[in-house]
């Protein structure tokens, strides 16, 4: 089968743009290829900083010939649906269709429609010009006399000439005739813009990719990648240093060379007084160089690596001096950012927040801050951490946003502040929770361990996500614009992976009435005065009645009652579909999860809600882990499939009376053995299952639940559960009603799959 091969030439395209628009381009071609009947083997694309290039594999030399039947209106049908038919078939007359017989429908026209298959390069040549005017490019530009035209050609940058070419490996292949703005496609390309700028004529691919080579053209992206990362390493061991590897900064740097040569320079040794992490990005991302490390101290080398587009004349001296020049100015200016930095205090920094809004619903940074100190003094002693401590690490720890390290480098806030804190003589607990409050950032980001540093991430989270709550800013769809759902698996992950015992709707609701009285409070006097003053009048060990029982002014407490009540159960939610995304993500079963969480309440629009007892998630997950233990034996298989059999014939039941067949059963009733068994043994498993859930004993609640399956299966195979006599019917209902509530002690098996 013929290959096509497509080459799409230009000005220099945004590294950020390019592996985005190879796949764009892969996407776009086979889709059409697919829909037009031309089936192919395979397809990959390639991106250099000048080129979009695409192979496709075994595509049909032409379309398959098409047989289509068109169903028309009955016979003797009005005259305008019929011609509607002949128009839509492209018949000239009801001569050309056939009729088909149907003795119960009555008879109606059928058209043959017979389309013949075109040559595939003709197909190529019709919708190729199409995809490269409506390539979705982030950005795009027009140029050259023809750009003031309507409907002038517009591409990421200037595009100078096209590739297409179609045929057999074993012939010559042909050319895809088509132009888009007065460029032909044609066969012909150009290699490194310094080192071979000449063009050449290609064939098809391992032509194209071989001829490109020797002009100096690296074309696959992830080959220049790899020769940088090879090249850097050894370059870096050669000099007796150690790389330092940056996988984002090796995406973008490959994206700006054709034909990648690493090179090393240098830059003063006194510049090594300032942070390392400052040295990297005023490097990394002023120059795009690489940093290296000296293995005998652990720290940054006074070198650094850049990855040139050329092979220069005289080993690349003049373009490491150059960069070297740029690096050393750069790095100037940064340590006088840092030693700036450094004579004021981060506390002295602070009053300036005032003046900063956070969220004009949510008042200041400054507000903010005194809401997450307040927040953490009340979470350190349920998490193991001095008060004190946390209640100065959560002052401090936003104050380096001020600081003109950060200013210049967003990416290194909360570490310039452990650093700032360190020279300041800070707690050392103190100074890491400054960088680790805002941790983890990402699933594969590292999660703090360090009680102070736990407290004020807790803090900062929860007040986040409480607040936008209260001010009825949620995530809606795909849409989340202040990063909450990722708040949401910081909390969850914080308080798993430290084994953490909290219960959230206390938390929740504290911080609520807090938040909400200082809002109420702050529509007569000054906001911080207003937290002051909530934050003697709430606490977060304290039931939700209780909560707003603080003495407020007439109306106020009535007012934040009804806000929490609608506001805890919606958030308590969207903590149970963040947890069941990440348990799912752990590998626990979907349905275990939700057998579990089906056991709390449900808010206004259905969703799970964690309820008191439930909004525990280290015993969450420990319960969703022995649910999983027990159901791999045979007395959790065999009782699972007795419990649904229970709820089934009740599901039936009910539906067929209209009721539910709730209220204990009445012993007087039953008739067999099988029946008291049964009783007995409901019994005897709830008081045992209930008393291990309250121990926490998740192990011990599985075991009380096998002792029941004996009974099940001997009631099932015994008993006749829609017996003649009605009450003893309606008795037996609600026997096989007790299975399931019994079962509920530890989980909702209906939600469990076979």
């Amino acid at each position: 089968m013929p290959d096509l091969l497509l080459e799409i030439f230009s000005e220099e395209i945004p590294a950020r743009m390019q592996a985005k628009a190879a796949d764009d381009l892969r996407r776009m071609v086979t889709d059409k290829l697919v829909a037009e009947g031309l089936v192919y083997e395979g397809a990959k694309a390639f991106v250099t900083p000048r080129r979009l290039a695409l192979t496709v594999h075994g595509v049909p030399a032409r379309q398959p010939d098409l047989k289509d039947e068109r169903k028309g209106p009955k016979v003797g049908a009005p005259d305008a649906a019929v011609q509607g038919f002949l128009k839509a078939a492209g018949l000239k007359s009801l001569e050309e269709a056939k009729i088909q017989r149907d003795p119960k429908k009555g008879d109606f026209y059928v058209a043959l429609i017979e389309k013949p298959g075109r040559p595939a390069i003709d197909v190529l040549a019709e919708f190729l010009p199409v995809i490269v005017r409506t390539f979705p490019w982030p950005k795009q530009m027009r140029w050259g006399e023809r750009s003031a035209k309507p409907g002038a050609l517009t591409w990421v940058r200037p595009l100078h000439s096209i590739i297409a070419t179609f045929g057999m490996e074993t012939e010559e292949p042909d050319i895809v005739r088509f132009d888009v703005a007065g460029i032909e496609a044609g066969q012909t390309t150009r290699g490194h813009r310094f080192m071979a700028p000449g063009e050449f004529s290609v064939r098809r691919f391992e032509d194209y990719e071989a001829k490109l080579h020797d002009a100096k053209v690296v074309l696959d992206p992830q080959r220049r990648k790899d020769i940088i990362l090879a090249d850097a390493k050894e370059l870096a061991f050669a000099q007796g240093y150690e790389l330092v590897e940056d996988q984002v900064l090796l995406d973008e740097v490959s994206g700006l060379v054709e034909w990648p040569v690493v090179l090393m320079g240098s830059f003063d040794k006194e510049f090594l007084s300032i942070p390392g992490e400052v040295i990297r990005a005023t490097i990394r991302n002023n120059q795009k160089c690489f940093v290296v490390n000296d293995p005998k101290t652990g720290k940054l080398a006074n070198k650094f690596i850049l990855v040139a587009n050329i092979e220069a004349s005289d080993g690349g001296k003049a373009i490491v001096a150059g960069n070297e020049r740029v690096i050393r100015a750069r790095l100037a200016d940064a340590k006088f950012f840092y030693e700036t930095d450094l004579k004021t205090k981060l506390e002295d920094r602070l009053p300036k927040f005032d003046q900063i809004v956070f969220h004009e619903k949510l008042g200041t940074q400054a507000v903010r801050i005194a809401r997450i100190e307040w927040l953490a003094s009340k979470i350190a002693p349920l998490v193991g951490a001095d008060v004190a401590k946390a209640k100065r690490a959560a002052r401090l720890c936003k104050a380096d946003l001020l600081t003109e390290v950060v200013g210049e480098f967003p990416e290194l806030q909360g570490l310039m502040g452990k650093y700032y804190a360190h020279a300041a003589g800070e707690d050392a607990s103190v100074a890491a929770a400054c960088e680790e409050h805002y941790k983890p950032q990402g699933p594969n980001d590292r999660v703090p361990s360090d009680p102070v540093s736990i407290a004020v991430a807790l803090a900062d989270k929860i007040d986040t996500l409480v607040g936008f709550w209260a001010i009825d800013e949620k995530p809606t769809g795909s849409k989340d614009p202040y990063a909450l759902r990722r708040a949401a698996l910081g909390v969850i992950r914080l308080v798993l992976e430290n084994n953490l015992r909290l219960g959230l709707e206390l938390i929740f609701v504290g911080t609520h009435g807090f938040l909400s009285y200082g809002l109420i409070l702050r529509e007569r006097q000054n906001f911080a005065t207003a937290l002051e003053e909530a934050g003697k009048r709430i606490s977060i060990v304290k039931p939700i009645a209780e909560a707003y029982e603080a003495g407020y002014e007439e109306g106020a407490k009535e007012r934040l009652r009804a806000k929490a009540a609608a506001d805890i159960p919606n958030l308590l939610s969207f903590f149970a579909d963040r947890l069941k995304v990440q348990l799912r993500e752990q590998g626990a079963r979907h349905d275990l999860v939700d057998a579990v969480f089906a056991l709390g309440n449900r808010d206004t629009e259905g969703n799970p809600v964690l309820e008191s007892a439930q909004d525990d998630l280290l015993m969450v997950v420990r319960r969703v882990e022995a649910l999983g233990k027990f159901l791999d034996t045979d007395d959790g298989k065999n009782l699972l499939a007795g419990t649904k059999r229970a709820s089934n014939i009740l599901a039936i039941e009910e539906k067929k009376d209209k009721r539910s067949f709730d209220g204990a059963p009445d012993a007087s009733l039953y008739k067999l053995d099988e029946e008291k068994a049964l009783a007995a043994a409901i019994n005897d498993v709830k008081r045992e299952a209930s008393a291990a859930v309250a121990n926490e004993d998740f192990a011990a609640a599985m075991s009380a639940m096998a002792k029941l399956r004996p009974a099940v299966d001997a009631f099932f195979e015994k008993v006749k559960v829609n017996d003649n006599d009605a009450k003893i019917r309606e008795n037996r209902l609600k026997l096989l009603n007790e299975i399931r509530a019994a079962t509920r002690t530890v989980a909702d098996f209906s939600k469990i799959q076979d």
